[in-house]
């Protein structure tokens, strides 16, 4: 089982958006795909809430669960064969989060392409470093063909690794989500369904190369 942590220490910045798709998109490509939503906002929980489709299902917990709790959550999954749980979080920095990081196998860190985000971006992945967390930066609400991205993703690369793929800002994400859907349920064969199954493309691959890093570290 692979847990999936998506973070970013500014709000608006594409959280709970990731968590919607990545996990709608797991789910259609056949894994078992849980969602824990650990922020007071409860945008991830609210949205499922209105979800027709079983899939992705979702585990409930008190956005203030001790840690032990979240472990022994992600324990139960791991013995119901879960192959991906995705966990969006608070936007602020707390010692409770470090206990969460500590629990990924990845960590994405939405960015949108503005100076605020970039700084932001910067806190969090001093945190992730700290921990020794691997971590992916992925370009959110994204105008394309413009200086502001390019020059995002080309400070963003100075400090990680940045995802290929990008989520443009398009309308049918705030469309989709309005009934409990996904931009891919909406239009399976539009720009918005394309770029999110190149970017859990680039997520798998992302994690094959964390998990093929600790192997070699585990064998000396």
């Amino acid at each position: 089982m692979q847990t999936i942590v998506v973070n970013s220490q500014k709000g608006g910045s594409g959280k709970s958006s990731l968590c919607r798709v990545l996990s709608v998109q797991a789910a259609e490509d056949g894994h078992s795909a849980f969602l824990i939503d650990l922020d007071t906002q409860g945008t991830v929980n609210k949205w499922h809430a209105k979800r027709a489709a079983e899939e992705p299902r979702r585990v409930e917990l008190p956005p203030d669960a001790p840690v032990a709790v979240l472990n022994q959550a992600l324990g139960l999954l791991a013995k119901q064969a879960a192959n991906y749980v995705f966990i969006d979080t608070p936007p602020h920095a707390s010692g409770v989060l470090d206990d969460v990081f500590a629990l990924a196998d990845l960590v994405l860190v939405p960015v949108k392409p503005t100076p605020d985000d970039l700084e932001a971006a910067a806190v969090t992945v001093g945190r992730l470093r700290a921990l020794g967390v691997p971590f992916l930066f992925v370009v959110t609400q994204a105008i394309v063909n413009t200086n502001i991205t390019a020059q995002a993703i080309a400070a963003l690369s100075h400090h990680g690794p940045v995802a290929e793929s990008i989520m443009v800002n398009r309308v049918v994400y705030p469309a989709s989500f309005t009934d409990g859907r996904a931009p891919q349920e909406i239009d399976r064969k539009g720009q918005a369904a394309t770029e999110i199954a190149k970017l859990w493309v680039n997520i798998q691959t992302c994690l094959h190369a964390s998990m093929k890093s600790e192997r070699k570290v585990a064998n000396g």
